[in-house]
């Protein structure tokens, strides 16, 4: 398992199949609280959807178009960051995640994110990060701003979820401030 540390309880592991299971289990437990800012957790009803959504997002790392990361903390898989996408050409990647609702308030998002940044800068040469939340996501707005980016803007009707219709409040940070 390729796996990065962040710190000595917070660890970022490549996904792999290995991980569908766990990720079925939290998903059916947690389905409507994640659904108030995923779209995909209603769909998510077996193991198998997750065993799909890891063979395409090794396909996507294989061709460096994304790269989508287990958090594990103290040990245990707690969720997902990645980079829904990279764009090379660009030099520019966002950045996703979600987090099993009992793991929430231990800055958990916040030093992952904040290590992905870091991989993106030094390690793959990117220079700006953008993050898309729910414009009434406060936390997750929280956490952007606790990582210096800055509101680009706020993109009304974004996005149709689960029922309602969400804007999007845009976040980007550059490489060069």
């Amino acid at each position: 398992m390729f796996t990065v540390d962040v710190d000595s309880e917070l660890k970022l592991a490549l996904i792999e199949p290995s991980f569908a299971k766990k990720y079925f289990e939290i998903v059916s437990k947690e389905e409507a609280y994640l659904s108030q800012w995923l779209a995909w957790p209603p769909h998510a009803k077996s193991e198998d959807f997750f065993l799909h959504f890891v063979r395409k997002s090794l396909i996507d790392y294989a061709e460096g178009k994304g790269m989508v990361c287990a958090m594990i903390y103290q040990g245990e898989l707690v969720g997902n960051v990645s980079f829904n996408t990279i764009n090379h050409d660009l030099k520019m990647a966002e950045i996703g995640y979600w987090l099993s609702e009992s793991y929430q308030g231990n800055g958990i998002i916040t030093r992952a994110v904040s290590k992905l940044i870091e991989i993106a800068f030094s390690d793959l040469q990117l220079e700006k990060i953008q993050i898309s939340v729910g414009d009434n996501n406060l936390p997750s707005r929280k956490v952007c701003e606790r990582l210096g980016m800055k509101l680009e803007g706020i993109v009304s009707n974004s996005e149709y979820l689960n029922g309602r219709i969400i804007s999007h409040a845009i976040y980007g940070l550059s490489k060069c401030g």
